[in-house]
Parts: C-alpha cells; sequence; structure tokens
C-alpha cells in the first residue's frame, strides 16, 4: 500500500464543505464510541451499522457518503481494538482507553462518492455535501494504476491549505545489489544516531534553529487575542486567526523537515546494509524522564 498525496485547490465554498464533511465525520466517530460504552459486547460491524442508525436521525449525517461515514466508525472501532490489545498484552502503564475527538482534520471515503476525472488531474466528490470537483496539484501520476486499486481517497485539513491523500493498493518491489554489510544502530542523546562502526550522524534540530521565529509568531498571536471575547463566547478577531495560521504553518514546516530528514536517513542506511540491527527503546517515556531526555532536540 502506498500513499500518494495532492493538494487540492477549489473555491471558498467548497472548503467550508470540507470542513462540513471532516465535521461529520468527527461525530459518527465520536457517536460510535459513545454507543460502545453504553453497548457491552459491541463488534466492529455493529458500530458500521450503527452508522445508518445515525444516518436517519441526523439529516447532517445523511449528506455525508455511506462508505465514509463507516470509514468513520472504522476509526472508533482501530482505538477500541488497541484498547483491547494492550490489554491483552497487559502493557505496563496507560492503556490507551479511547477519547473523543476533538480536532479532527480528515475524512476519508472509500471506494464511492469520489471520481477522478478523465486525464486524473481532478476529483469529483458526489454526495450532498456540496464538495463538487476539485483540482489536484502534484508530482505524481494516477494513470499508472487501475482505478481500483485506489482502495481510500482522505481530504486532509491543514495549515497551509487542504489535501487529497490516495491509499493505492500495489506490490512494490525494490531490486538492490547485496552489500555484505550489517549495522547496529543506536538512539544517541548529543547526536541523532551512531551505529557499532562508529558513525554518528548529528542531530540536525529544525525545532532549535526556528525557535526564534517561531517565538515572534506566538508572541504577535498573543497580542491580537482578546480575553473579553473568550469571556463573552464570541470569535475572535479575523486578524487573530492570520495570525494564528502563521504561526501553524511554522510548526508544519518544522514537522515536515523532521519527517523528511528521517526518511531519507533511513533510506540510506537501509540501502547501504543488508541487516540493520536496532534496539526498540520507549523514546516518548525516554523524554519524559529529566535524567534521559535529549537536550538537543531534533
Amino acid at each position: 500500500m502506498i500513499i500518494y498525496e495532492f493538494k487540492v485547490k477549489g473555491k471558498e465554498k467548497q472548503y467550508r464543505a470540507i470542513d462540513d464533511a471532516i465535521r461529520t465525520s468527527q461525530f459518527i466517530q465520536n457517536k460510535c464510541l459513545r454507543q460502545w460504552m453504553d453497548v457491552k459486547g459491541l463488534s466492529k460491524y455493529d458500530l458500521n451499522k450503527y452508522c445508518a442508525v445515525l444516518a436517519d436521525l441526523f439529516p447532517f449525517a445523511n449528506e455525508l457518503n455511506s462508505m465514509a461515514r463507516q470509514s468513520a466508525a472504522e476509526r472508533a472501532w482501530s482505538a477500541i481494538a488497541r484498547f483491547y490489545d494492550n490489554c491483552k498484552k497487559k502493557v505496563l502503564g496507560k492503556k490507551g482507553f479511547p477519547k473523543f475527538k476533538k480536532h479532527c482534520r480528515s475524512v476519508e471515503y472509500k471506494t464511492t462518492g469520489w471520481k477522478l476525472s478523465t486525464a486524473r488531474k481532478a476529483i469529483s466528490f458526489s454526495d450532498k455535501k456540496g464538495i463538487g470537483t476539485l483540482k489536484l496539484k502534484g508530482t505524481y501520476d494516477l494513470n499508472y494504476y487501475d482505478i481500483k486499486q485506489i482502495k481510500r481517497v482522505r481530504l486532509v485539513r491543514r495549515a497551509d491549505g487542504y489535501y487529497a491523500q490516495f491509499a493505492i493498493s500495489v506490490d512494490q518491489k525494490v531490486e538492490t545489489q547485496p552489500t555484505g554489510q550489517v549495522v547496529g544502530i543506536d538512539l544517541g542523546l548529543k547526536y541523532f544516531i551512531a551505529d557499532n562502526k562508529g558513525n554518528v550522524e548529528p542531530s540536525p534540530q529544525f525545532y532549535r534553529k526556528s525557535e526564534k521565529a517561531l517565538s515572534r509568531a506566538n508572541r504577535k498571536k498573543s497580542k491580537k487575542f482578546s480575553t473579553a471575547k473568550k469571556k463573552a463566547k464570541t470569535q475572535q478577531s479575523a486578524n487573530y486567526h492570520k495570525a494564528r495560521n502563521r504561526y501553524a504553518r511554522k510548526h508544519l514546516r518544522v514537522s515536515r523537515q523532521r519527517k523528511e530528514y528521517c526518511k531519507r536517513l533511513a533510506y540510506s542506511v537501509i540501502q547501504s546494509n543488508d541487516l540493520v540491527a536496532y534496539e526498540d527503546l520507549n523514546v516518548k517515556g525516554m523524554v519524559k524522564n529529566r535524567h534521559l531526555a535529549n537536550t538537543n532536540l531534533i
């Protein structure tokens, strides 16, 4: 399974329709979770059937594609199944009890509710949310794959716009020449990783390099925040939302830098060695320990 991501272009009305579809998906996911809490012994298929009940009760839920509703129910079941697995494995600490979603940022369609254009440069959504046709901006070419290979289409909202992700079922085979090399890698404190041969990869410190700009953007955002409006439960000013979006885009840039760096480094290690050995560390737990936490953040 590979994921292709495109940025989508549309009108402001279409973006609001995407937001409405995301809110509806979040609503169905939370309702399914509540149903699981109230009724004991529910299965994954029971939650899928419950989506039809929600569609009859709430007109705005009926506007969303039926398979998109089922996908939201599957998201709820994914969290439930993970909780069950942690309990069976007797994982130490919290078992990850499912929580209600507050800030969902995507809606997922399966094999219906959408259609690609002939040139596969645009996608149309046929449910009653009114999303319509969106242009796809990206370098990937979907013409290499059959429509039946596209198993999921996900609309994602980020700080810098809206994106469409295509989950394509394909078996990738990469032919490489054996190198005869074996390497063991370890996570460092003052470096990113180190191997058994003495090679050290320094930490790029993307966050540290952007910290000053992030702090400046955060201060500008805070200055535009009105406490009086919050107490009165009224909407903040347009300038505040613009400042908040600029601040979020800076964080998004750091996140992308980290992800791209990790992918390139991992690809380099895999291509250079036939066997890679590493220790399964609880990095999240180590960060919480002040004696083990890394002072040089990536």
